[in-house]
């Protein structure tokens, strides 16, 4: 097996000893990535509204770096601290994404880093 790991320097740094996502063959795996801007290193403001946005705006960096789009997510996992957020988190999802939608799990969690409310992870398929 052979991995190839993608960074992005328009999402938040790797601060452990992982990479932001590996390709193997056509599949993109993305590590979870949590409300935090890059540019600051804090969890942005807000609820889960903001958070889930941001959440997916460092995704995506991380897809465009590995030439991709929204469009080649076939897995989602979710993880909220409560699942009364599951309707804003919801909302924000489905914005960003077009049908047919990625099989996806959502999950709570007990807690996240930097008391964040939501955290992300994607697989990704090259379909070329």
């Amino acid at each position: 097996m052979t991995r190839t790991s993608v960074s992005s320097s328009h999402a938040p740094k790797a601060i452990g000893p992982y990479s932001q996502a590996v390709w193997t063959g056509n599949l993109l795996y993305c590590s979870g990535q949590t409300p935090i801007d890059p540019a600051t290193g804090k969890l942005v403001a807000g609820g889960i509204s903001e958070q889930t946005s941001q959440a997916f705006n460092n995704l995506e960096a991380v897809l465009t770096e590995a030439g991709l789009t929204m469009d080649n997510v076939i897995k989602v996992n979710v993880y909220l601290t409560s699942m009364a957020n599951f309707a804003g988190m919801n909302q924000v999802y489905q914005e960003r994404f077009s049908m047919p939608y990625p099989a996806r799990t959502t999950v709570a969690v007990a807690e996240l880093p930097l008391n964040a409310l939501v955290e992300i992870e994607f697989v990704a398929e090259n379909k070329q």
